[in-house]
Order: structure tokens, then C-alpha cells, then sequence
């Protein structure tokens, strides 16, 4: 018996990342409230709710794998959220020139049948090189980053904004880490490979 798979989320760059793996599988609206709870971390929040998203899915489709995902910006201790819009992008990016902001990348795969569950949070650092406020705004006209955490698609044009990534996987930086997704759906008895 074939196994179903949803991606819960809407977001057009998880989507194009997950159909790499050559899987089939839909993708579903998980309407997950994002607002921080209390004292809980950055990876807290994240891993919470990548799980939240997921399970909000698998209540509705209790027999299929749901795989949700969560990415926080956290520059400092301060999280930057998704601009939205040109002016936010434009100032959040300003205030990550010459700094380091680290990128979690949280996943979680789940089949509420069953009660299994995998998880996995995902660090990236990326250093920011010194940018001049007039390459900023000529890059946010460009690319118009304002649905990504950051302020920016490093998949596209927003590479030429950064001096140094340090990362264990390159897909988790645009929004899902694909190693990580792999081996999990293995797991599964999903094999990407078989």
C-alpha cells in the first residue's frame, strides 16, 4: 500500500524544495497560531511549532505522514521575523550588515495513526557582509524578499549579501532540510531512492 504524504504548508519554496525528493504528496494549510509562548527558546519555539503544524494536519489526516517545518531568524537574541513589507526588509537588513544571524530550521514528521513521530532542528549561521543601504534597496526592489525570514532568498540573488554560511545542510537555509527530510521518510518506509 502506498503511503500519503502532506506537506503542511502553504509556502511555494518548501514545496519546490520537498519535490526534489521525487515523492508525491499534497500539501495542506496546517492555520497554526505562530506567536512566542513565554521564556521558551528560539529552537523551542521553532521545533514547536514545526510539530504544531504537522499535527494540526494529521488531526485531519490521520492515516497519511504529515511533515511540517518552522524557520525562525535569530539575530543576537533578537528573532527577525518576515518582513512583509519593502521598508521592514530594507531596515532588517540593514541591522544584519557585518553581523551573524543564525537561521533554525525545524521539522517535524508524523503519522497521528500510530503515534510515530520524527524531529529535527537545524542550525545555520550566516555571516552578513558590510552592505551599503543603496545595494540593499536595489536588492529588496530585485528579489522582494518580504515572505522570507531574514529578509532575504539566498537561493536567488541574496547570496551576493552574505561573507561566510556554516551549515551542515544548504536546503535547510531556504526553508527545509532535505537530508534531514530524506532519512526521516526512510524511516517511514518512504525511501526518496526506491
Amino acid at each position: 500500500m502506498t503511503q500519503r504524504l502532506i506537506l503542511a504548508s502553504t509556502s511555494p519554496y518548501r514545496a519546490a524544495l520537498l519535490t526534489r525528493l521525487g515523492l508525491p504528496f499534497d500539501t495542506d494549510s496546517p492555520g497554526v497560531d505562530e506567536s512566542p509562548l513565554g521564556s521558551e527558546t528560539p529552537e523551542e519555539r521553532a521545533a514547536r511549532l514545526a510539530r504544531a503544524k504537522a499535527e494540526a494536519v494529521a488531526a485531519r489526516n490521520p492515516h497519511a505522514w504529515v511533515l511540517g517545518s518552522d524557520q525562525l531568524a535569530v539575530r543576537g537574541e533578537e528573532v527577525l521575523g518576515k518582513p512583509l513589507d519593502a521598508a521592514r526588509c530594507e531596515e532588517q537588513l540593514l541591522s544584519s550588515s557585518g553581523q551573524q544571524v543564525r537561521f533554525l530550521t525545524a521539522a517535524c514528521l508524523l503519522k497521528a495513526e500510530g503515534d510515530r513521530c520524527f524531529e529535527h532542528v537545524d542550525t545555520t549561521l550566516v555571516r552578513f557582509r558590510d552592505l551599503q543601504r543603496d545595494e540593499i534597496r536595489r536588492y529588496v526592489e530585485l528579489e522582494s524578499p518580504l515572505d522570507c525570514a531574514g529578509g532575504f532568498k539566498c537561493e536567488g540573488l541574496g547570496i551576493a549579501l552574505f561573507e561566510s554560511i556554516d551549515s551542515h545542510d544548504p536546503t535547510a537555509l531556504i526553508g527545509l532540510p532535505l537530508m534531514w527530510v530524506a532519512e526521516a521518510l526512510r524511516r517511514a518506509g518512504m525511501d526518496p531512492l526506491r
